[in-house]
């Protein structure tokens, strides 16, 4: 019996062979997991929809499968596969439609298209039946551009040529006007880097292609505009180390990324423009009444973005543990693809690693995202005194499509008061 790929979910094809995690002859049961497949960025376990002794292996790490593709076969008593499925029913017979009648229209000629000037004469005295120059009116041709036979007699098949000739001459403009305004991608050319040196070469994985198509979407058609400033995170700092031992009793680290998510929710709600979408095809912009915020993740195999749900109606206590537990399934692949998904405004925060402002790039179809950098003490002046505080980055990139830059500075401005202004009370458990 074989056991074959089963339907990955709405929009889900194919994947990449992650894992095998049996080998031929080995006994297997129904529903047991099999292999693991990569597809958008998440990993997913495959289960075998036979029980029995596994005879074939038809794929291999890094194969590209698709649904319905042989996986393994297996032989025994084993209990029946998983019912499939009922299979579609056969398609009627297609009922031929007549095809609509085409207005006759002169085959395509060698001849330059049209050239000529509104109040150019080529035919000084058209001769024309009623009928012709009646369809002439009609169409709003002039029959002094037409130059007819070499007595200056139009006929209707010169009209139909002319009009035919009108239309091929409109269409080549748009035709370049269309093909300019996205540049066909240059063909892409291996160099030989070897002729210099030593190098290593290694494949481009399938998480690192859905990036760099991601971000490549984003870059060509979002009208980006980045914000920055510094935030005082004095406060948060406090906080953080006055808690910190009450949350690792609950078994949880306290970071400061549970109070951003807090801080940006609750701003969100004041600006819900941030908080959209823009629906290109309908030509709306759609305000999300919840709020679901992603949160960038730095694995070895690339970025992810795992989403937290709902992060206005949850305590601090919670948002740290569910960031905890997405952030390690992110790390390890276990992520699945319904949890990177329905995200409403993204967090990327490199704090841990280093660094300053940088531009973090919007990760559609959401209109904006927010970048932190390292935070560091530094002297600021409040009130006449310098002071030392802990001051951090932040950079906001949002969608000038949608977002005013005066609409960005008011967000940017108010997040700053919440993060300063953070309530204890919030913190407690």
């Amino acid at each position: 019996m074989d056991v074959k790929l089963p339907k990955l979910g709405e929009g889900a094809d194919s994947g990449v062979v992650v894992n095998i995690l049996v080998k031929e002859g080995d006994t297997i049961a129904k529903d047991q997991t099999v292999l693991e497949l990569e597809n958008e960025k998440a990993v997913a376990s495959i289960p075998s929809t036979a029980a029995g002794v596994v005879t074939k292996i038809f794929v291999k790490s890094g194969d590209r499968v698709t649904v319905g593709q042989r996986i393994l076969s297996v032989e025994g008593a084993g209990a029946p596969a998983a019912p499939t499925a009922a299979a579609a029913p056969a398609p009627k017979p297609a009922v031929k439609k007549a095809a609509p009648k085409a207005v006759p229209v002169a085959e395509e000629s060698d001849e330059e298209p049209i050239t000529e000037s509104a109040d150019e004469i080529v035919n000084e005295n058209p001769v024309a039946s009623p009928s012709v120059r009646q369809a002439a009116r009609e169409f709003g041709i002039d029959l002094h551009k037409i130059a007819g036979d070499e007595s200056g007699r139009v006929t209707g098949e010169d009209v139909k040529n002319y009009i035919a000739r009108l239309i091929r001459a409109a269409a080549r403009p748009a035709a370049k006007s269309v093909a300019g305004a996205a540049p066909a991608k240059p063909v892409a050319e291996s160099i030989d880097f070897s002729q210099w040196g030593a190098i290593t070469k290694k494949p481009v994985t399938p998480l690192r292609k859905v990036i760099a198509r991601r971000m490549s979407e984003s870059w060509n058609s979002v009208a980006r505009v980045t914000q920055f400033d510094d935030i005082d995170f004095t406060k948060l700092g406090e906080l953080r180390k006055k808690f910190a031992a009450a949350y690792e009793a609950k078994g949880v680290k306290l970071t400061l990324t549970p109070f951003v998510l807090k801080a940006v929710a609750e701003t969100l709600k004041k600006y819900p423009i941030f908080n959209s979408s823009l629906d290109e095809a309908a030509n709306e912009i759609i305000l999300k009444e919840y709020i679901h915020l992603g949160i960038a993740v730095d694995t070895d195999q690339g970025l992810m973005v795992p989403v937290i749900r709902d992060v206005d109606k949850k305590s601090l206590l919670e948002l740290a543990k569910e960031l905890e537990l997405l952030a390690a399934k992110a790390r390890d692949r276990k992520i699945t693809a319904d949890e990177m998904k329905g995200g409403t405004f993204t967090i990327s925060n490199q704090g841990a690693i280093g660094g300053g402002h940088f531009t973090p790039i919007i990760n559609l179809p959401e209109v904006a995202i927010l970048g932190l950098g390292r935070g560091a003490l530094k002297p600021v002046v409040r009130e006449g005194k310098v002071e030392v505080r802990l001051l951090t980055p932040v950079a906001l990139s949002y969608d000038h499509r949608v977002i005013d830059g005066g609409s960005a500075a008011r967000f940017t401005v108010d997040l700053l008061k919440a993060f300063e202004n953070f309530d204890e009370a919030v913190v407690k458990i």
